[in-house]
C-alpha cells in the first residue's frame, strides 16, 4: 500500500563554490555546494523538517559521471526529492541512474519513489533497509505532524533494489565508488560513500557539522564512535556530512567525534559516582554550545547515552 508520505564552509577548502538556488520555493531551502568539477553537495537547512523545506533538513550529494548521475541520498519525501532533481539540473541534464541510501532516516530514503519512477537503480546495506522498514510508520506519523499532508503528496515507500551486507564496491560511468556499512551509528544501518579518486567521503549521518547531533533511541553512540574511526582511516580530504556544509576531517572530528567520546566519558564519570538519571541533564556540556541546536538536543543525548550505558 502507498503511504503518503550557521556554519560557514571551511575556509581551507580550496575550490569550493556555494551556489544558493535562485528558486528557493522549488528547491526547499537547499544550496548547492560545489566540490570538484563533477562531485557536489547538496546542503539543507539546520532545524526539523517543515512543509517549507519537504523534509530535507539534511545533507545530500551527487556525482555526475561519462553514463548519468549518482545520488547519495534521495530526499524526505517525493517533493523534497523534486526539489534535490531541481538543483542537479543546474549542474547537468543526464539523469539520475542510481541512488545510494547511507541509512534508515526519513530524510535518506523517503524521495526514492521520484528517481525510481525515472528510472534510477537503488542501493543500501541490508541492515538499512531493515531500518527503513521497521520505522517506516513512526517516520509516516512524525512527517505527517511536521510537514503535513500537503507536502508529503506522492510519497511512498521504495526499497534498494539492491543490497550489500559489509562493503560493496564498483565503477560507473569511470568513477570508482566504495560503499561501507559502518553503523550501527545514528541509525543502525549507516554507511559511508567514498570516491577514492577523488578522496571525497559522503558521511551520511556518521558526521554531523555545525549542529549537535542526536543520539536516538535506535542510535549506538559506543560504535558510533567506531564508524567514524573507520571514516578517519579512510584519510579523505574531503567529508561531505549528513548535516551541514562540506568539510574537513578535522572540523569533522571536532564536531562529532569529540563530542562523542566528551559525552560517552561524562555520562559514565556521572554514572560511575553514582548518578541518577533524573539529574542527567544538570551535566555541564557547554563545551559544545557553538552547535545548532545545542540546547534542545543536550539533555535528551545524555539520557540516551546514560540508558544504553547501563547495559553496555
Amino acid at each position: 500500500m502507498k503511504k503518503m508520505l550557521r556554519y560557514a564552509g571551511c575556509a581551507c577548502m580550496i575550490g569550493m563554490l556555494l551556489v544558493s538556488s535562485a528558486a528557493s520555493a522549488q528547491t526547499a531551502g537547499l544550496k548547492l555546494q560545489k566540490i570538484n568539477k563533477h562531485v557536489y553537495a547538496i546542503v539543507g537547512p539546520y532545524g526539523n523538517r517543515t512543509a517549507k523545506n519537504f523534509g530535507n533538513n539534511a545533507t545530500f550529494g551527487f556525482v555526475v559521471t561519462n553514463d548519468g548521475v549518482v545520488l547519495i541520498d534521495s530526499g524526505g519525501s517525493y517533493l523534497g526529492a523534486a526539489a534535490i532533481d531541481k538543483l542537479i539540473r543546474q549542474v547537468t541534464d543526464s539523469p539520475v541512474k542510481i541512488v545510494i541510501n547511507t541509512g534508515g532516516q526519513d530524510h535518506r530514503w523517503l524521495g526514492n519513489g521520484y528517481f525510481k519512477a525515472q528510472g534510477a537503480r537503488v542501493l543500501a546495506s541490508e541492515a538499512a533497509v531493515v531500518d527503513q522498514r521497521e520505522r517506516l510508520q513512526d517516520q509516516m506519523f512524525m512527517l505527517g505532524n511536521l510537514i503535513g499532508t500537503k507536502a508529503l503528496q506522492g510519497t511512498e515507500a521504495v526499497y534498494a533494489d539492491e543490497t550489500f551486507t559489509e562493503e560493496k564496491t564498483f565503477t560507473f560511468g569511470g568513477v570508482q565508488f566504495v560503499l561501507k556499512k559502518v553503523g550501527p551509528a545514528h541509525t543502525p544501518g549507516d554507511s559511508l560513500v567514498y570516491l577514492p579518486q577523488d578522496k571525497i567521503v559522503f558521511s551520511g549521518d556518521v558526521v554531523f557539522v555545525g549542529r549537535l547531533l542526536g543520539v536516538l533511541p535506535h542510535s549506538n553512540s559506543r560504535h558510533w564512535v567506531s564508524a567514524f574511526e573507520t571514516m578517519a582511516a579512510l584519510q579523505p580530504q574531503v567529508v561531505v556530512p549528513g548535516h551541514g556544509p562540506v568539510t574537513d576531517l578535522a572540523q569533522a572530528r571536532k564536531d562529532t567525534y569529540d563530542y562523542l567520546v566528551f559525552l560517552r566519558e561524562l555520562v559514565g564519570t556521572f554514572m560511575e559516582s553514582g548518578g541518577d538519571i533524573t539529574r542527567i541533564g544538570a551535566l555541564d556540556q557547554s563545551r559544545f554550545a557553538y552547535l545548532v541546536d545545542y540546547d534542545s538536543l543536550k539533555g535528551r543525548n545524555a539520557q540516551q547515552v546514560y540508558q544504553a550505558m547501563e547495559w553496555e
